[in-house]
């Protein structure tokens, strides 16, 4: 995909990120900004770790991106009712004055800049914003139901285009900003730092705008989340702020992205039985461990191919170089060559519809972006961790530029954005 220039998209056809007035945490009413903070609500998947993040702080942005309750309809009340409480205390402040909002993380010897603002929704056949992942319709409509009862949006999607690379345009107007005392910094418990400006010039507004009306942005985190924003623009009558929706804009060739692999955790489905399952399909051998290594090992085998890396009973077993003809059989032909040998396409429609017939429903499936927690739980439940190799991001723009979309939860571009830095209300 070529996002670099007027030639590509038409103007009016490009991308609109509109100034809004944040909701920001008051750091006289919380702990710390750092203990108020979360990953996006599908990162954080363990028990455990939501309960780390609640008892961080009694603000937590979780109890509003996850809440709590034996039903939908009372959990998503009891976020709105949480939300309005907290704008009732002062907790949560509305910025006197609309902005976009410049965003900085660095850690782990990377250093990315983008901009958050209120972006004009289009559909993917506009060609503006383009998915790359299917969606779970089920998630979609929990997140409506939260968004709906909550009129916010609580955490913003992670977008990326392609500049030209040079301090120009949005990008001239983040470095800028980036040199002024920021509204909020912060350490998070990854090591990751966090700053934040708002951008309220009318000028570095203006600029920002004339660049971006030339700009296509690909979803690089948030397709049920953009889902959503466009399900609830279907249902109020335009204009309205639900013709926007929150997201932070990276530009790829300023800040490269990193893309990791999002592992499944099949927790009915044994490894002995699993394994047993691809006989004459795959080939299949024990790996040594500890896990880096067996990682490394799947590394390897992905060069020629297929792979995969299966775990849970305590060893690891590498699965790789599939029959041509099962391939044939079992992968649709009407699709680019790119998708068709995707691991994630071989996993889901090989593998999990034919060979295992499991489901892609979430008692059977869970996704989970960190490697060890998926073979941990695996171990713990008697289910069967299969682990992936990351696609390149090339491979991501190539197949959303032609409008093929990949099976879900392919991939996991970050660092994404923390939420609970800046929320969007749309009652204000």
């Amino acid at each position: 995909m070529n996002t670099a220039g007027p030639a590509d998209v038409p103007a009016r056809m490009g991308l609109e990120l509109a100034p809004f007035r944040g909701l920001r945490y008051d750091p006289d009413r919380v702990g710390s900004l750092s203990a108020v903070t979360s990953p996006p609500y599908d990162v954080v998947v363990r028990p455990d770790g939501l309960h780390h993040l609640e008892s961080a702080d009694p603000h937590n942005i979780v109890r509003l991106i996850l809440p709590q309750a034996t039903t939908a309809s009372v959990r998503n009340e009891q976020a709105a009712d949480t939300l309005d409480r907290w704008l009732s205390e002062g907790v949560l402040t509305t910025d006197t004055e609309p902005g976009l909002y410049v965003y900085e993380q660095q850690g782990d010897g990377l250093l990315q800049r983008g901009v958050i603002g209120a972006l004009r929704l289009s559909e993917p056949s506009d060609g503006v914003v383009l998915p790359h992942e299917d969606v779970m319709p089920h998630v979609v409509a929990d997140r409506a139901a939260l968004m709906r009862a909550t009129t916010a949006n609580l955490e913003p999607l992670l977008l990326t285009y392609r500049g030209d690379g040079a301090a120009t345009g949005t990008t001239a107007v983040i470095e800028r900003t980036a040199e002024r005392p920021p509204l909020l910094r912060t350490t998070t418990e990854d090591g990751f730092r966090h700053r934040l400006w708002a951008v309220t010039d009318p000028a570095d507004l203006a600029e920002i705008r004339t660049d971006l009306a030339h700009r296509q942005a690909l979803i690089a985190d948030g397709h049920h989340r953009w889902a959503t924003y466009l399900r609830l623009r279907a249902e109020h009558t335009s204009p309205s702020p639900w013709d926007f929706g929150l997201v932070l804009l990276v530009d790829t060739a300023r800040h490269p992205l990193r893309v990791r692999a999002i592992h499944r955790l099949l927790h009915r489905l044994p490894v002995a039985d699993a394994l047993a399952a691809l006989a004459g399909g795959f080939r299949v051998r024990p790996v040594d461990g500890p896990l880096p290594e067996a990682l490394a090992a799947l590394s390897g085998a992905k060069a020629a191919g297929n792979a995969f890396l299966l775990a849970g009973d305590g060893r690891f077993h590498l699965v790789d170089r599939p029959s041509p003809e099962l391939l044939a059989r079992t992968v649709p032909a009407d699709r680019p060559e790119a998708w068709r040998t995707l691991d994630a396409t071989v996993l889901h429609a090989t593998l999990l519809d034919h060979v295992w017939r499991i489901p892609d429903v979430p008692e059977h499936i869970a996704y989970i972006h960190d490697t060890a927690a998926t073979v941990a739980k695996a171990e713990q439940d008697g289910g069967t961790a299969v682990l992936m190799h990351p696609v390149h991001e090339e491979v991501v723009r190539d197949l959303a530029s032609q409008g093929v979309t990949m099976p879900r939860k392919s991939t996991s571009f970050g660092p994404k954005p923390a939420s609970g830095l800046v929320l969007r209300a749309l009652t204000h």
